[in-house]
């Protein structure tokens, strides 16, 4: 022991660093511009990964403590999926008018964090019922950016991470994000407690902010290397409507995107009402409800690595079709949770069974959209997800108001039977893309 503490080289741990950011020893041997978009996409999703499981976790708390009504943050959720949905092809349309997709991820990143600093001083500077008005449009604000900015961020991103290797160097990343929502989701409640409200959540907010620009400062490090191209890519594209019709023609697509409606639907129906349910009929508090997430997190990191290799191995779509069938266990075992320790072990295994799906669902989705048409193809994806979330919840709410918590997680899991079962029947894995096209499918 004493000899290898001896021979211990700060040069080896910069190695074993550096083969962690990039996914594996396969990324030490690209060219050194790749190397340095995966280090600065790497950090730019661990610091972005902080900033947003504090909004996502802790912003309805900070406005219902400034005298927000339950309705007044359900409207604000509405809100903030209805900018989702209104705002995301406009955000493709805006990267193929401007040609200039890292600059829109930047500029649309910026203006969303902004309004979360913003949302520190609401306090200080209103009171009264405005102030909680403020306060929501400032969050629908964030929301409203971030959806603007989603289709050139994910253009960005299926550029500067070669295909080969994108399940390893996911699986590393999204290692990094979970372990960065762990600590988050620890250290900033603790940090909330010790402080006299509103102020502790104006000093979470605050560090959210601090680290949406680390993310941001990190991102514009990054060297697109189609960025000279997309100006000259703009003069071809399709008008909307004939690109509309060339979406709704692309079958394989299209076959993805409604079994993929069934699956968030189905997903949603019981989603808003789990932390809900051990509230009320299991009468947890909120460090007992923390604690289930912390398992959910915790397990999910702990495979995230090796589903990552083995989804450069047996491809996404087939870890996809596997983890879709043991998903729609968990929400029929909530009738069996009586007590804490049910819920962890539960969350322990949907932790794993969730890391690998969206891995493998991300770079399935990669893989099925035309190189040329990354934008927009992935603005209509991400509208179709949220309006069956939309959908999926309305449904719940009224499922859980007339019929109870049971009958919601029963037809959650059969909707995700069947969303699994069409899944495996009608959506192949797509050939490797030429520069453009539609993708081929093979026929199994």
């Amino acid at each position: 022991m004493i000899d290898r503490i001896r021979s211990f080289k700060w040069s080896d741990t910069h190695l074993w660093l550096a083969d962690i950011i990039v996914g594996g020893r396969w990324g030490l041997s690209l060219a050194a511009n790749i190397r340095q978009n995966l280090y600065m996409f790497w950090f730019d999703g661990l610091f972005a990964s902080g900033s947003d499981n504090i909004a996502l976790t802790y912003l309805s708390l900070y406005i219902l403590s400034l005298g927000a009504t339950q309705g007044q943050i359900g409207l604000m959720s509405s809100f903030s999926n209805l900018t989702a949905a209104i705002l995301l092809m406009p955000g493709a349309l805006l990267v193929e008018h401007i040609g200039r997709r890292k600059m829109v991820a930047l500029v649309c990143g910026l203006c969303s964090r902004l309004a979360l600093l913003m949302l520190v001083f609401v306090p200080i500077l209103f009171s009264g019922s405005g102030m909680v008005w403020i306060a929501i449009g400032l969050s629908v604000t964030r929301d409203a950016f971030a959806n603007l900015g989603y289709p050139a961020w994910v253009s960005v991103s299926s550029e500067i991470v070669p295909m080969h290797g994108r399940g390893r160097y996911f699986g590393s990343r999204n290692f990094v994000m979970g372990a960065a929502n762990i600590a988050v989701t620890l250290g900033v409640g603790q940090m909330i407690s010790m402080f006299v409200q509103p102020m502790g959540y104006q000093i979470a907010v605050g560090l959210a902010f601090v680290l949406g620009m680390c993310s941001t400062w990190f991102f514009s490090r990054i060297n697109d290397l189609q960025e000279k191209l997309n100006l000259q890519q703009v003069q071809e594209k399709l008008p909307l409507r004939k690109l509309m019709q060339e979406i709704l023609a692309n079958r394989p697509f299209m076959t993805l995107c409604a079994v993929t409606f069934l699956w968030n639907f189905s997903l949603n129906i019981a989603g808003p009402f789990f932390n809900v349910y051990m509230v009320q009929e299991l009468k947890f508090t909120a460090w007992m409800v923390g604690i289930t997430a912390v398992a959910t997190g915790v397990s999910g990191l702990l495979v995230l690595r090796h589903i990552g290799r083995l989804s450069d191995r047996f491809g996404p779509r087939r870890v996809q079709t596997w983890f879709m069938f043991v998903i729609p266990l968990l929400p029929l075992a909530w009738i069996l949770v009586r007590n804490l320790w049910h819920v962890v072990i539960l969350n322990t295994f949907g932790g794993v069974f969730w890391g690998a799906f969206n891995l493998a669902t991300f770079n399935l989705l990669l893989a099925f959209i035309p190189k040329s048409q990354v934008p927009r193809y992935s603005a209509f994806f991400q509208i179709l997800v949220t309006l069956s979330l939309a959908l999926g919840a309305f449904v719940g709410s009224f499922m859980v108001t007339e019929w109870g918590f049971f009958a919601v997680f029963i037809a959650s899991g059969i909707g995700r039977y069947a969303a699994a079962g069409l899944f495996a029947w009608l959506v192949r894995d797509p050939l490797p893309q030429k520069s453009e096209g539609v993708p081929v499918m093979l026929n199994e």
